[in-house]
């Protein structure tokens, strides 16, 4: 067998924007803004990668540029969970045993009284 391909982490969306409308299209990101009706620094944090992008900018782009805006969801969903496993070892959780914590277990999962 060959050596195991390795897959590549997950793209942010704002790359991916940037790429193909902003880039693709040939026009500036003050247009694009003005045509997403956003502000300029907006739209240039999520294109370089600076900001999250949210599900009310996700439709502007697919109402806009016609991009779907579950793939831009679902990009932007994948991109967080690799960051959140590169802070995996940073992230100091034991495992839930059962019983009480505290005496607020059940109040705290909606059970009990």
């Amino acid at each position: 067998m060959g050596a195991m391909k390795k897959i590549k982490p997950p793209v942010h969306p704002g790359g991916f924007v940037k790429t193909k409308v902003i880039d693709a299209l040939g026009i500036s990101v003050t247009d694009a803004a003005q045509a997403l009706g956003v502000t300029r620094p907006a739209l240039s944090k999520l294109l370089n990668e600076r900001a999250h992008l949210s599900p009310e900018m996700a439709l502007r782009l697919e109402k806009a540029f016609g991009m779907s805006m579950d793939k831009l969801m679902q990009m932007q969903n994948s991109f967080d969970i690799a960051e959140a496993r590169k802070r995996e070892r940073d992230i100091n959780v034991l495992p839930f045993k059962g019983g009480l914590l505290h005496g607020h277990a059940k109040h705290a999962m909606g059970g009990g009284q």
